[in-house]
């Protein structure tokens, strides 16, 4: 429910804030009083094109916001979710300048236009001079009528589910076998060389560690023998650390036995002397087994190569290139044998699918019935709405033969539905998007919507011109279809005719006057009294008129008692 509307420097309005309540919310006032600025505020802060015209004069800025109370089981709750927007409270902000910038805040995070649009798609419906004309989009229309059907329409395609996502997983499954004929033979000769790559250069984990390190020593040769040569002979020759080692060996043995810390010192010389004897024993085998000639460097430059190489088609190092060619052997077994594998699947792959088209004939014939009940219950609303000529047809597009099945559906299925429209006697119908006038698509929205409101998830439905070319008892009648979806929804409406005006749970009185120079639009709930006022001024008669004020008072006791009727038969 759209609970509060603020607005600020927006046409004539320099600050407004406007509390809706549940139910039917009526705006009335004085021609040019500001009501369309209203709405066009509203528009703007729901996702509409801005313009600086709308920005008052002498300020350089405008804004406006609005405040959602929303529902526990709301579906844009998931929406908001995926934004990492959450909150039972919903407030948008938009404010726009003379430069042609501005921001858009939910719940004070900075979101696109896009976003905005989507989150608010699933809050309000404009009819009137907007851009919020969702009964005309050919996408929206069969989500309409499965709307009106919804007890019938939701069991059915709720069943399609376990067998479209069986059939997905089997195609699923057939698609990794390699797909046609020719797409396995393409493929099995691909992977046929990247495995014989791969075998052929006989790679091992670790092995790029290795022969970087072969390499290292190989550039590095001469730098190696010279510092081993000079490490073994200042360990070796004589005079040498191993020498200078055994004679202190020697010297400590002389006194080793008058003290127990000369003992230690005397087993720790012997010790250094065997590890320098041994260390230059190593010297010498590192010496002995460099020998590194001019093809070993070749080799291991090219076999860097071949590893360099076979990392830039196949994984970053040797183990997922090995990764690679376990899958790809797997893969080339699978199309090899693809024959013995498939024949199985293809079978339940048609058996699914002929599960899903019966499923899809089915929501098909659904539909096809609600259509016609539901064509014509509008026909008969639109009659009531003082267009008896009009006519209405929802019209399918041919049904697909099985054998013309894509693999690719939803539980939607695969109707494709338009709506069809003629105002007047002797025209033919033809799609409502193209022909329905602005006077006619308020009623025609409000026919569908007494129709189908319970189900639809959209909350706030906000009409404008809606009494357009009517009066008297139609205007009566547009009043109790108002009362009667606000059973359900909440109605923002502006009207100027008294039938509309005295069915309001909230009423609401837009005003133009002069305040220090300026002319400035205000907006303020009614009370009671004020109430009565405003119906006796759009009765025609004025506050100084016993009549018209007993009038008033009527008409708003009729209002009144109609919805607790209808309130009690809810």
């Amino acid at each position: 429910m759209l609970a509060k509307f603020e607005l600020k420097n927006i046409a004539l309005v320099d600050y407004a804030e406007i509390d809706f309540t549940e139910g039917v919310n009526i705006l009335s006032g004085e021609t040019g009083s500001g009501k369309s600025v209203i709405l066009d505020s509203i528009n703007f802060v729901l996702g509409a094109k801005a313009d600086k015209t709308m920005i008052r004069y002498g300020t350089d800025e405008c804004s406006a916001s609005v405040t959602f109370i929303l529902s526990e089981d709301h579906p844009v709750h998931k929406l908001l979710a995926d934004l990492e927007i959450d909150d039972d409270t919903l407030i948008i902000s938009r404010r726009y300048n003379l430069e042609g910038r501005g921001g858009i805040k939910v719940n004070g995070l900075s979101v696109t236009a896009n976003m905005l649009k989507q989150i608010t798609s699933h809050l309000v419906d404009v009819h009137g001079q907007s851009e919020h004309f969702s009964l005309l989009k050919e996408e929206e229309q069969l989500g309409v009528l499965d709307g009106y059907f919804i007890d019938k329409i939701t069991p059915l395609k709720e069943k399609l589910v376990p067998a479209i996502a069986a059939f997905d997983e089997v195609n699923g499954k057939l698609r990794s076998l390699g797909g046609n004929e020719s797409e396995r033979a393409i493929r099995q000769d691909i992977l046929k060389f990247q495995i014989t790559e791969i075998e052929n250069a006989a790679l091992y984990d670790g092995e790029e560690e290795e022969v970087i390190l072969r390499r290292q020593r190989i550039v590095n040769a001469e730098k190696i023998i010279n510092a081993l040569n000079a490490a073994r002979a200042a360990i070796s020759e004589d005079n040498g650390a191993a020498d200078a080692a055994r004679s202190a060996y020697h010297s400590m043995g002389q006194i080793s036995s008058l003290d127990g810390e000369y003992d230690k010192l005397y087993a720790r010389l012997d010790s250094a002397a065997i590890e320098l004897e041994d260390i230059a024993d190593s010297i010498g085998s590192c010496l002995d087994s460099f020998d590194f000639d001019k093809d070993e460097a070749e080799k291991t430059e090219e076999r860097l190569e071949t590893i360099k190489r076979l990392k830039k088609k196949y994984g970053k190092d040797i183990k997922e290139i090995l990764a690679f060619l376990e899958s790809a052997r797997e893969e080339y077994d699978r199309l090899v044998n693809f024959g013995k594998l498939s024949g199985k699947l293809v079978e339940e792959k048609a058996a699914l699918k002929k599960t899903v088209y019966e499923g899809f004939c089915r929501l098909h014939s659904a539909r096809v019935a609600a259509a016609k009940e539901f064509s014509r219950n509008v026909e008969n609303e639109l009659k009531e709405l003082g267009m008896g000529k009009a006519r209405f047809e929802v019209k399918f597009a041919d049904f697909p033969e099985f054998e013309n099945l894509s693999d690719t559906f939803t539980s939607d299925g695969v109707d494709s539905v338009e709506f069809m429209f003629s105002a007047n006697l002797g025209e033919p119908l033809k799609p409502l998007a193209k022909i329905i006038s602005g006077g006619e698509i308020s009623r025609f929205m409000l026919a569908v919507r007494t129709q189908t409101a319970k189900a639809q998830d959209i909350s706030t439905f906000i009409f404008d011109e809606i009494d357009s070319g009517i009066s008297g008892v139609i205007a009566s009648v547009v009043a109790e279809k108002f009362a009667k979806i606000a059973l359900d929804k909440q109605i923002i409406a502006i009207t100027h005719l008294p039938q509309i005006a005295c069915m309001a749970d909230n009423s609401l009185l837009i005003e133009k006057h002069e305040e220090k120079g300026k002319t400035v639009t205000t907006v303020r709930n009614l009370s009671k009294g004020d109430r009565v006022r405003e119906i006796t001024r759009l009765v025609g008669g004025t506050g100084a008129s016993a009549a018209a004020v007993a009038h008033a008072n009527e008409m708003i006791a009729a209002a009144d008692a109609f919805k607790e009727k209808i309130k009690n038969v809810k």
